[in-house]
């Protein structure tokens, strides 16, 4: 029975030699971005209508940091809202109909913050 033999580290992506003697392949760890400021960044608040039973939910989108710091604002607005909510990839939602006072607290953070959708 024979093996069949890659020539080479299934994580290597593609690379097959490198001159600099200091390469080291990454191994799958994405750099994190880092947290933009309140002033800096750009968020949108909209309601979404297509939850399970007709229900709504606000989001916010556009936020640029790390997971960790998107969990912090997300925790945040869900305790303000008393309501439940998720967080991922740059976007927060929260159960509920709560665009302006969302909106409100944003803006006295000092994030720039408009409405989007309807």
């Amino acid at each position: 029975m024979s093996t069949k033999h890659s020539g080479g580290s299934n994580n290597s992506r593609g690379i097959v030699y490198s001159t600099n003697p200091d390469f080291k392949i990454n191994q799958g760890e994405r750099p994190e971005a880092n947290t933009l400021p309140p002033p800096q960044q750009n968020l949108r608040v909209m309601l979404d209508k297509k939850l399970k039973g007709g229900k709504k939910a606000t989001i916010v989108n556009g936020f640029v940091g790390t997971e960790k710091d998107l969990a912090d604002l997300a925790k945040q607005l869900k305790n303000l809202c008393a309501a439940g909510g998720s967080s991922s990839d740059g976007e927060i939602l929260v159960q509920g109909e709560f665009r302006q006072k969302i909106m409100d607290f944003l803006i006295k953070k000092g994030y720039k913050v408009k409405l989007a959708g309807g």
